[in-house]
């Protein structure tokens, strides 16, 4: 697992995303700065804490019906029924035993449906809810609560599964994760919140997970345990992690007030597709793309994310540009089949975030150096880490190909909004970032120098062009201590932001 960085220093349109001032649900200020509010939206984000559709009252024609008065019924009923039984879970708590390793293994193709009020409870007792690797699970109308998942497990599928469907259902204050995934797997319609680590902890352990859909839940307030702090730089935790995913769309989620990062992706995932999504209150990035491949990241709008992450930056004198969308050691790579051979930004509405979007490229990081935290693996071009070792590495393909590149990053017709009073910030905000370190580590490495700086700034296809600003906006290109102003951007040897549009004021 792979720690968050290295320490080195035209108009979008809203896709009918508005805003009520009802049902605010206040996102603690854990930095001293401005309290956040934030409102359930209506159109097409999703706002289901707490407003899912009713289950079936009565138990639908052939289901096992379990009930809550018998401690442990369905476990027992599952282990006793063949694969593809449906069960009704009748209104109450249900409750799997007194042993922390009584939880439901569910066969092939069995669903769990829940009576309105049916509650699968593990009183902080139970690892586990739902386990093993049955196939074709479904799961809908339940709420799954009160697990206690130890650190990177989850408690729902918490052995990925392949194939499984969870629908209209509340997975919330669990500690781990709330849900694992599995290829195939389906996430609609869903409250993942307040759990310990993760709403979803999209890891299999073995090849990769392929065909997710993660699609019109609400994930807030998520990492209630505050890993980052209990590990320093473990990069795990936040909204949703994602990790060696080949294949997933992401869309019309509502990611909200989670104490960290919103939506992370991290190691050798590819073909994303991340759009129309409402991205909010996060304490830090709304969006990370770790070195990773090939993704499509459009028509979402992103607001008020970073500011406790960006505060902590500035008050340590930190010039890295902590921002909304950060790419890191991630790009576009035709060898690598997706949807799209770049990594594609555009169309997004960017509000009063605490800075804009980062590419960043570590010198020192690549597969087999000592400086990549996820230090078992190599890029997908590479099949051994052992390949990327000295003297190989300092030529031929492996010279290129041992790296994760931040390379054909096309940033767009996006728009991007600034106020400094709203977010509470001074001159270290409102910045986009270009840049990498200069490299240094370790001595056999083929990158040290100025070699990476001048290839992820000049050299790898990465282009703002198209945008529109609102604001005073600022650049950091090749290296963190080169801030410059919009001309300097502009002209050459940087040559960004043909087409873009800029006014001083900030607002809407």
């Amino acid at each position: 697992m792979t720690a968050r960085r290295f320490r080195l220093g035209r108009a979008a349109p809203l896709l009918g995303v508005l805003l009520t001032v009802a049902a605010c649900s206040g996102g603690p200020d854990t930095d001293g700065g401005p309290a956040q509010a934030t409102a359930a939206p209506s159109g097409s984000v999703a706002a289901v804490c707490d407003k899912q559709p009713a289950g079936p009252a009565a138990a639908p024609a052939g289901a096992v019906v379990v009930d809550p008065a018998v401690p442990g019924d369905l476990a027992a009923k599952t282990r006793s029924a063949g694969s593809g039984t449906t069960f009704w879970l009748k209104a109450g708590k249900h409750i799997l035993g007194d042993d922390k390793y009584d939880q439901v293994s569910p066969k092939d193709g069995d669903v769990y449906i829940g009576a309105p009020g049916a509650v699968v409870d593990g009183r902080k007792i139970n690892q586990y809810a739902f386990t093993g690797h049955a196939v074709d699970v479904k799961i809908t109308y339940v709420t799954v609560q009160g697990f206690a998942a130890p650190h990177d497990e989850g408690v729902v599928n918490h052995d990925s599964g392949d194939g499984w469907v969870i629908e209209h259902s509340t997975i919330q204050d669990n500690d781990g994760a709330g849900l694992m995934a599995g290829a195939r797997q389906q996430v609609r319609g869903n409250c993942l919140r307040r759990n310990g680590q993760y709403g979803m902890n999209a890891y299999s352990g073995g090849t990769p997970i392929t065909a997710l859909v993660v699609e019109g839940n609400e994930i807030a307030g998520n990492n209630t345990g505050d890993w980052e702090a209990k590990i320093d730089g473990c990069g795990c935790s936040g909204g949703v992690k994602f990790w060696d995913v080949d294949g997933a769309d992401v869309r019309g989620n509502w990611v909200h007030d989670n104490h960290g990062t919103g939506l992370w992706a991290d190691t050798n995932n590819n073909d994303f597709l991340i759009e129309g999504n409402l991205i909010e209150n996060n304490d830090s990035a709304a969006l990370i793309y770790e070195i990773s491949y090939n993704a499509v990241i459009r028509d979402n709008t992103i607001r008020k994310n970073n500011w406790a992450d960006g505060r902590r930056y500035a008050d340590k004198s930190d010039n890295f540009p902590t921002s909304a969308v950060y790419i890191s050691e991630s790009g576009g790579e035709p060898r690598i089949k997706a949807r799209t051979a770049k990594i594609e930004i555009s169309r997004n509405y960017l509000e009063n975030n605490w800075s804009g979007i980062t590419l960043w490229e570590n010198a020192d990081r690549f597969c087999n150096s000592p400086a990549n935290t996820s230090s078992g693996d190599c890029t997908r071009l590479v099949p051994s880490v052992k390949q990327c070792a000295a003297p190989a590495i300092t030529s031929g393909a492996l010279l290129a190909d041992c790296r994760w590149k931040t390379q054909h990053v096309d940033i767009h017709d996006n728009k991007f909004v600034l106020d400094p009073a709203v977010v509470g910030c001074q001159a270290s905000c409102g910045r986009m970032g270009l840049l990498s370190n200069f490299g240094s580590y370790p001595d056999w490495s083929p990158y040290r120098g100025d070699a990476v700086q001048e290839s992820i700034t000049y050299k790898q296809d990465n282009r703002w062009h198209d945008n529109s600003y609102a604001g005073p906006w600022t650049f950091i290109a090749y290296s963190a201590d080169r801030v410059i102003e919009i001309g300097e951007w502009e002209g050459a040897p940087y040559s960004q932001d043909s087409g873009s549009t800029f006014t001083a004021q900030g607002g809407g």
